[in-house]
């Protein structure tokens, strides 16, 4: 596996299965960095930097020095194995936003939903719009923690979360590569699983 910047630019022949997966989850949760962190080619990002303009509207609460947002999206890639790629495609968070969501969503096998749990009541409606959408994605939800949060337990948090018993929740840091590749190893399992179980 290459390292993000690496020259690998081009899919090995080998490929055959190219799969599609949402990186979700409220403003300022860590998902551009996830993706960062994880990709094997230099992501794509559409982040600008924030102004006066969402003072009042975008809540930083916590979020101490963040200083751009995204406003598209963000997109990584890994190459599984010789045969598989995965191709993450990052929300942005914000509200006045989500009308890119459907279109992005388009294909997606399932979505890796970080959550931050100093400010776990931002994401309820980013779980919503996935529970509600006309197709329903399966996901899971990677807690990113963050310095300063305090630890809860998975049982804790699915309850607060109002989420089904089948859900996985999962402890992330999305600044580390191989934490981050376990919170995807589970959605993707959870995507599988579902899959199989379906009709």
């Amino acid at each position: 596996m290459g390292s993000a910047g690496s020259a690998d630019r081009y899919l090995p022949a080998t490929v055959q299965q190219p799969v599609k997966i949402l990186v979700a989850g409220a403003f300022g949760v860590g998902k551009t960095t996830l993706i960062s962190t994880v990709s094997e080619i230099v992501p794509l990002r559409t982040e600008e930097t924030m102004t006066v303009a969402s003072e009042g509207v975008d809540d930083l609460a916590g979020l101490a020095g963040k200083t751009t947002t995204t406003v598209a999206m963000d997109f990584g890639r890994i190459t599984l194995s010789p045969r598989i790629v995965l191709y993450m495609f990052g929300l942005p968070g914000q509200r006045r936003f989500w009308d890119l969501w459907e279109g992005l969503a388009d294909g997606a096998v399932g979505a890796l939903v970080l959550v931050d749990t100093r400010r776990l009541e931002a994401s309820f409606e980013v779980l919503d719009m996935l529970e509600l959408r006309r197709e329903p994605l399966p996901f899971a939800v990677a807690v990113n923690q963050f310095p300063d949060s305090l630890w809860h337990s998975p049982d804790v948090l699915r309850k607060a979360l109002d989420l089904l018993p089948q859900t996985p929740v999962v402890d992330c840091d999305a600044r580390d590569r191989k934490s981050s590749l376990a919170a995807l190893a589970a959605l993707t399992e959870h995507a599988v699983a579902s899959q199989e179980g379906a009709p």
